[in-house]
C-alpha cells in the first residue's frame, strides 16, 4: 500500500491525477467517528510533513495528524484505506 504522504503528494502535485474528486476520511477522536474532508480543504504547512488543517463550515481550524486518515475517495470510489 503507498504512505499516506506520497499519495497526497501524487494528489496535489500530478495535475491530470489531481484533477478527479478527491476526499480523505478521517478519524476524530472527539466525535468517535470518521469526518471526510474535500482535499482541495486541506491546508498544508510546507514545514510540516505531519498533518494537515481545514477550516470545518463554523470557522473552527482543524489540525489533523496524517496518521489518523483511514479512507481516501477519488471520484466517490474508495482507493485508498488503513485498517489498524
Amino acid at each position: 500500500m503507498i504512505p499516506i504522504h506520497e499519495l497526497l503528494n501524487r494528489i496535489r502535485w500530478d495535475e491530470r491525477y489531481g484533477a478527479a474528486d478527491f476526499t480523505i476520511g478521517y478519524y476524530d477522536r472527539l466525535e468517535g467517528e470518521i469526518i471526510r474532508v474535500a482535499v482541495g480543504e486541506m491546508l498544508f504547512d510546507k514545514d510540516d510533513r505531519f498533518d494537515f488543517q481545514f477550516i470545518d463550515e463554523s470557522g473552527v481550524l482543524h489540525t489533523v495528524p496524517l496518521h489518523r486518515i483511514k479512507q481516501v475517495f477519488k471520484d466517490g470510489q474508495l482507493i485508498w484505506e488503513r485498517t489498524h
